[in-house]
């Protein structure tokens, strides 16, 4: 099999940001508890003029302009996102348009007309989903036709104002070069995979009656101490039908179907899922490998020892070492080391000791989450995470959540905190564990090739990081509610959202452009 894998990654984080000191002021939060507890120093904040097109594309164009890239080269970009911004046209389109745009004087006004796009949407797994798509394609294409595919991620993970996962939140976008021989890192066909349709997380259409929400907008002009004509929503209702206005033919239904950007979640069970996901998928991936030949459990060490780094999906910086427990207990329980864990803390629960009941499952389900944390505090699991796990952490603590991007923004974040501490990667074996709410779990591996160094040594994440802008309380709370139409800071060398309908086209439609300077 040919080595195909990641060539290149360019990182798009917004240059705004509310430091977490700020965020827990503003809520009243115990500021330790998110430093030290969660480990978040800070969330990035898409400004006014930014979504998850402009961000996307935003990482694009800095991957192809970074290595010279003929656009009409480019076979596909596969977009990893849970932003999307149509229920029907893909978020890939605006991202192609914008570059079609910026590089028409060089290329041509259709640079892009034979690219093959698309969204991938499983939560936070779609971007690992269009990697794993994009890999095959690449190496469909043999190394004579030397197939260059782009993976794109962009997302704003936006949690309701006050609720429990506001903390962690986030934005930005990413783009990953797939090609043959690649510099960075080669990814084995070895998968590991996890699907269970769980209820965990989840962005729901929902209907409300025409009816009430007109009421409930009376009674709010009434608590203003305005007055409300006795039969007016009846006499409005009427009306409706009539109009040729596309809102009003909205309400002229029964019902509206609204969507929101903030999700429906479950916090604990979503833990929950996303640990059993990622032992599932780590076991299957296990069985993969040795029926391959790249793993023999009798002589070989743990997988997670062989691995010098694991990547995975953090949602905020120290949720990685939090789900890991159960992948670490698989992967070790059989050997005579672990004795010491279980005299330290006791054998892990058993399904077959508690009731095949509702009650009995939750009772499992409790002594799980509490055995967890027992392994999560022993001094072998400890270790573990601040050898393989420490770096991946950094980025996101400065970022906060990106979503789809998340496991990738971990990547570098390892990537160039060894490159910086001259730490010699080559050679050696990463793993990483993908999750997606829904739920489903993805564990591979990828080599560090012999160019590792000339490439991470361009990507400057973290001085870019340094490089954010601040801001307050009330510039948070305005860009979250959307009332801030003006940008914070001015454009610079970036796509930026002109407009959405209102003159630009037919209603809902996006329009964007590159701003040089």
């Amino acid at each position: 099999m040919p080595r195909v894998g990641i060539d290149d990654i360019a990182i798009y984080v917004p240059r705004l940001y509310l430091a977490m000191q700020d965020f827990a002021k503003l809520r009243g939060a115990d500021f330790e508890k998110l430093s030290q507890g969660l480990g978040l120093s800070a969330m990035a904040i898409p400004d006014a003029h930014e979504d998850a097109a402009t961000m996307g594309a935003n990482a694009v164009a800095q991957l192809i302009d970074s290595n010279s890239i003929d656009p009409r080269t480019i076979g596909r970009i596969y977009l990893g996102t849970e932003s999307a911004l149509d229920g029907a046209k893909p978020t890939a389109t605006y991202i192609m348009d914008m570059l079609q745009q910026k590089y028409a004087d060089d290329y041509g006004p259709g640079s892009l007309s034979h690219c093959d796009v698309v969204d991938l949407t499983f939560a936070c797994i779609g971007a690992v989903d269009a990697l794993h798509n994009m890999l095959d394609w690449v190496v469909r294409g043999g190394a004579e036709e030397d197939r260059v595919g782009i993976v794109a991620f962009a997302d704003h993970a936006k949690y309701d104002l006050g609720s429990s996962g506001e903390y962690t939140q986030g934005a930005g976008g990413g783009a990953i070069l797939i090609k043959h021989n690649p510099r960075l890192l080669a990814i084995a066909d070895i998968w590991g995979v996890a699907t269970t349709p769980v209820h965990d997380f989840f962005k729901p259409r929902r209907e409300i009656p025409v009816r009430s929400m007109l009421e409930s907008v009376f009674e709010l002009v009434e608590q203003s101490g305005e007055t409300v004509t006795k039969g007016l929503v009846d006499k409005i209702l009427s009306a409706l039908p009539a109009s040729d206005n596309s809102t009003a033919q909205l309400f002229a239904n029964e019902t509206i179907t609204l969507h929101s950007d903030t999700p429906v979640f479950d916090g604990q069970f979503s833990n929950r899922c996303y640990a059993e996901a990622v032992k599932s998928a780590f076991a299957d991936f296990t069985k993969k490998a040795v029926r391959s030949g790249r793993f023999d459990p009798e002589s070989d060490k743990p997988l997670t020892d062989r691995w010098s780094r694991l990547v995975v999906h953090l949602p905020y910086a120290y949720q990685g070492k939090r789900m890991l427990p159960d992948a670490f207990q698989f992967d070790r329980s059989h050997l005579p080391d672990w004795q010491a864990v279980v005299a330290d803390i006791g054998s892990a629960p058993v399904a077959e000791h508690y009731e095949d009941s509702p009650d009995g499952r939750e009772d499992f389900a409790k002594a799980k989450d509490q055995y967890r944390r027992l392994l999560a505090n022993t001094p072998q699991f400890r270790a573990f995470v601040e050898r393989k796990l420490e770096k991946s952490q950094r980025a996101s603590s400065l970022v906060g959540n990106q979503y789809t991007g998340s496991i990738f923004l971990a990547l570098v974040s390892v990537l160039e905190s060894d490159y910086r501490e001259q730490v010699d990667l080559r050679g050696q074996t990463l793993g990483f564990c993908g999750y997606g709410s829904g739920a489903k779990a993805k564990v591979f591996e990828g080599e560090v090739q012999d160019h590792w160094q000339q490439v991470t040594g361009k990507f400057r994440l973290f001085e870019r990081l340094a490089d954010r802008h601040a801001i307050d309380a009330a510039a948070y709370e305005s860009l979250h509610r959307g009332v801030r139409k003006k940008s914070l800071l001015r454009p610079r060398r970036e796509f930026v959202l002109l407009g959405v309908g209102a003159g630009r086209g037919l209603e809902g439609q996006r329009s964007y452009a590159w701003v040089d300077e």
